[in-house]
């Protein structure tokens, strides 16, 4: 027969029908002294477990251990601070208790506020957010530091699309976002029906004319900033060219290296919400947006500081003389037409739309003066070459760098 188990919750239990059967076996009378020796306990403790016994009806769920939980916690948070983190939570509902945090202290300084964690707990609490832990990716080293060069603000603007959605009215809305680099300054995002070189060059003039022009813009390989012409030329990028604006463009299929950019878009999505009727609705809804980011939302990789702490408008002012890209010093040099064309040979070849009017260098290949190839450059952009021996073939593009696979 196996030993029969016990725990103080029954020793408890005994005790407390033992005293109940000499109680009444004793007409009221019951040696307490007694009965403490025989179940090994104080007279103290045999005294608390009556106690409790009779003052619950002679109930054994008295007997049970209570929570030793204190009534009031001198740390607690007030009521009144708890009210006001759930109240800039429900105003700011994709911030987390960082941000809330900084946001706060920046707004009330000199006022002490509870840790990251316990602002946590209490939008917990109150069915705000939820604890679960993400599982954190193992992160890969990147190959390349697209910015490097950003060390200073309107060193690198990052511009790119996020991906259209539909308005109320149906139609396609092209958000467009323009962004600092270094301070991670929004300086527009606009609401576009057609993503073209005709509503999105305004959209830069009046950024520059706003801001001043930076060193370099950084974007990706579709249009209106990139195309698959000579050069990657457009007309956009053509006109950054004669600002004096080096246009970057990051590898094909590596978003990662326009980072920020992709960062901000995903903040952008969760602050969207349901789209607007129309164009000008969604736009002001884009300028809401633009002000909480730029002003007020505290951003981590700043020291939870808004981006306007860290921007400052380009030294180099807008509007600016539009630059010469020719060489005088060339021995041959020539001008597109307004079609794209020029005149070589007695033959018209084509170039690219994007340089019309604008003027080109050729430079003769080789040592052998009777050579048939010429370089064609546009500033220091090589476009391509020519063949004299085969100018039905036109501009021939440069021929592209295949990595060998290991």
């Amino acid at each position: 027969m196996p030993w029969s188990t016990t725990n103080a919750l029954k020793e408890r239990i005994k005790f407390a029908l033992e005293w109940e059967a000499r109680w009444e076996a004793g007409e009221g009378r019951v040696n307490v002294s007694e009965l403490s020796r025989e179940f090994g306990i104080s007279r103290q403790a045999a005294a608390r477990w009556i106690a409790r016994f009779q003052a619950a009806d002679r109930d054994v769920h008295a007997l049970e251990e209570g929570s030793h939980r204190p009534h009031h916690c001198p740390h607690e948070v007030p009521d009144e601070m708890q009210d006001a983190l759930v109240v800039t939570r429900k105003e700011h509902p994709t911030w987390g208790p960082r941000k809330l945090r900084a946001y706060l202290v920046s707004c009330n300084p000199g006022m002490s506020f509870p840790a990251e964690s316990t602002i946590a707990a209490i939008l917990h609490r109150n069915g705000l957010t939820s604890l679960r832990r993400r599982r954190r990716r193992r992160l890969v080293v990147p190959a390349t530091k697209p910015f490097a060069s950003a060390t200073a603000p309107n060193a690198v603007w990052c511009v790119d699309f996020k991906g259209w959605f539909r308005l109320g009215n149906g139609k396609r809305c092209y958000p467009l976002t323009l962004i600092d680099a270094y301070s991670r300054y929004l300086l527009r995002c606009e609401a576009l029906l057609d993503p073209d070189t005709k509503h999105v060059q305004p959209i830069f003039d009046s950024a520059f004319e706003e801001f001043g022009t930076p060193t370099s813009i950084r974007s990706d390989n579709g249009p209106p900033f990139a195309s698959t012409g000579p050069g990657g030329l457009t007309k956009l990028s053509v006109w950054w060219h004669k600002l004096g604006i080096q246009h970057d463009r990051i590898e094909p299929g590596k978003p990662q290296q326009n980072g920020r950019q992709e960062r901000f878009h995903r903040t952008l999505a969760e602050l969207i919400g349901d789209p607007a009727h129309d164009v000008d609705r969604q736009q002001r809804a884009f300028d809401r947006i633009r002000h909480e980011y730029n002003d007020v939302r505290p951003h981590e990789a700043l020291g939870l500081k808004p981006p306007v702490s860290a921007y400052a408008p380009s030294e180099n002012r807008y509007p600016r003389k539009l630059m010469w890209l020719g060489d005088d010093d060339a021995d041959v040099q020539d001008c597109v037409d307004r079609t794209g064309h020029i005149r070589w040979r007695r033959r018209r070849v084509f170039i690219s739309s994007a340089l019309a009017y604008e003027p080109l260098t050729f430079e003769q290949q080789g040592t052998d003066l009777d050579s048939s190839c010429w370089l064609v450059r546009w500033g220091c952009i090589v476009l391509g070459h020519l063949d004299d021996d085969h100018l039905d073939r036109g501009l021939i593009p440069p021929r592209r760098r295949h990595r060998h696979r290991r």
